[in-house]
């Protein structure tokens, strides 16, 4: 009996040992992944052929967060635990919807926010899109506008305030009538017109000196040539937002925004660093001012 018991007890003695043994294993086990804490403020929803996705810079070289589409924040990831406390810096972008191969190894042009780790905490905004000549950030709230309303592409003058161009006659020749930083790759600006609610493009530009990207094939304008060499457009033929053309643009409001591209939303970006209503009172060939800002940037912050 006395035999029996001692067998017992060292049976519970070794039972214990190896249940303590495991606690301190499990104790000592170092985790292979890692929460990343995504919270941005303004992001809009992406047509059904891209997604946004984030990016941790480590050592120089990206390394995909993974994807989404929700814009509901916050949104949390999981993520290898060595390139997450390596990282130092933050990229969001707008990615092709089901992007595959080299291309996917890497961030689009369309890098939307950015911004450097601080500790755990990296905060991030918009205003890396936007550089200038020597190459440094310079933010959309230092931009401004001019224009006039008339009608060039047409010979009709009972219509003048039917078309909007951005620039700046007061003393020629015009100059450009908009003070804009030069976007980084993968953007473009693109002026709107905002007809029974619903806004109407200008035309999508990069260049404020010269002619936008439809000024040989908008619907729109008239017979006589494509206009200035500037962005702008005439609204004297067909139609849009059940407006017919020729219209008055006078109490509309005007936009500028930036425009990821390509680009499948005919809907202006939450980008837009001009707006402004024409007054109702506006003459036709007189320069208008858009005044500076209002600066619209994104932001956010990640938490890892």
């Amino acid at each position: 009996m006395k035999k029996i018991l001692n067998l017992a007890f060292a049976f519970a003695l070794a039972t214990t040992f190896v249940a303590c043994s495991d606690d301190d294993n499990n104790n000592n086990i170092v985790p292979t992944t890692g929460d990343l804490t995504v919270d941005f403020t303004g992001l809009e929803e992406l047509g059904a052929d891209f997604v946004y996705e984030g990016w941790l810079i480590v050592n120089g070289s990206p390394v995909s967060t993974g994807t989404f589409t929700s814009v509901t924040f916050p949104q949390t990831y999981t993520v290898g635990i060595d390139n997450l406390q390596a990282a130092t810096t933050f990229v969001l972008s707008i990615e092709p919807a089901g992007e595959t191969g080299a291309d996917a190894l890497a961030p689009a042009a369309t890098k939307l926010l950015a911004g450097n780790f601080s500790g755990d905490t990296a905060s991030v905004n918009s205003d890396n899109i936007v550089v200038d000549s020597s190459g440094e950030i310079k933010a959309l709230g230092s931009s401004w506008g001019k224009y006039f309303l008339a009608t060039p592409t047409d010979n009709d003058d009972s219509n003048e305030a039917s078309g909007i161009w951005f620039l700046d006659n007061t003393t020629p020749p015009a100059v450009a009538g908009l003070g804009l930083p030069t976007l980084t790759d993968g953007w473009k600006y693109e002026g709107w017109v905002v007809l029974n609610g619903t806004p109407v493009s200008t035309g999508t530009f990069t260049a404020v000196d010269a002619a936008d990207d439809n000024a040989a094939t908008s619907p729109y304008k008239g017979a006589v040539g494509n206009g200035p060499g500037f962005p702008g457009e005439d609204y004297v033929m067909g139609s849009a937002a059940g407006v017919d053309f020729p219209t008055d643009l006078k109490g509309a409001t005007v936009v500028i925004s930036v425009e990821p591209s390509p680009d499948n939303s005919p809907a202006p970006f939450t980008l837009k660093p001009l707006a402004h209503v024409v007054p109702a009172d506006a003459d036709n060939h007189t320069v208008i001012s858009m005044g500076a800002g209002p600066k619209a940037v994104l932001s956010g912050s990640v938490i890892r």
